[in-house]
């Protein structure tokens, strides 16, 4: 297996499992990962959020950790990019307000490289139009989004992920398991046991 260079696009409020547990598994199985923010450098830290599904009708929101950034947003390259991972929570919402971030996301779909996504991070596949003709997983409240762009709901259990084609897409953190696994899938990481 050669190892891939992923991006990850994060900034604050991002959700503080789906950011921490994918960086840190895909650098475990050996790729390099780039954690990057508009507006921050590497070194600098997002805040992260905890969302946790207790019952009420929505997610509820606890402070997480501070992640530190390892890559600066303003000098990444995309096209020296394999893939691309978009975490959820808040961050999403405000991220896919940056033009660049739009073209970033944009030049991964358009190149047909591996793209995954969680929870809210279909915000930012939806805004950059990239979700016409596909079917897409995310959080539930994202669901009109994911239509009004063009795409197709996939409405599945909150512990499972969803692929089409090159796109890896599930509902929110507790399908960290099989989204993880589908995603290393489609990047072509073999894992022997």
């Amino acid at each position: 297996m050669a190892a891939k260079k992923i991006l990850m696009l994060t900034g604050d409020y991002t959700e503080d499992y789906e950011t921490m547990v994918p960086f840190q598994a895909l650098l475990m199985v050996g790729h390099t990962v780039h954690a990057a923010c508009p507006g921050k450098k590497a070194g600098e830290q997002v805040r992260t959020a905890i969302h946790d599904f207790e019952g009420d009708q929505t997610y509820s929101e606890k402070p997480g950790h501070n992640f530190t950034l390892n890559a600066t947003f303003d000098e990444i390259d995309v096209a020296s990019y394999d893939a691309l991972l978009i975490p959820g929570g808040r961050a999403p919402e405000y991220l896919r307000l940056n033009p660049k971030v739009i073209a970033a996301v944009q030049h991964f779909a358009s190149a047909n490289k591996p793209i995954a996504a969680v929870c809210h991070g279909a915000q930012l596949l939806s805004a950059a139009g990239v979700l016409a003709g596909r079917s897409c997983s995310a959080y539930p409240a994202c669901a009109p989004e994911v239509k009004l762009a063009g795409g197709s709901y996939a409405d599945i259990p909150v512990d499972q992920a969803h692929v089409d084609g090159n796109l890896v897409t599930a509902p929110a953190w507790p399908a960290h398991p099989d989204w993880l696994a589908k995603f290393l899938q489609v990047l072509g990481t073999r894992i022997e046991l």
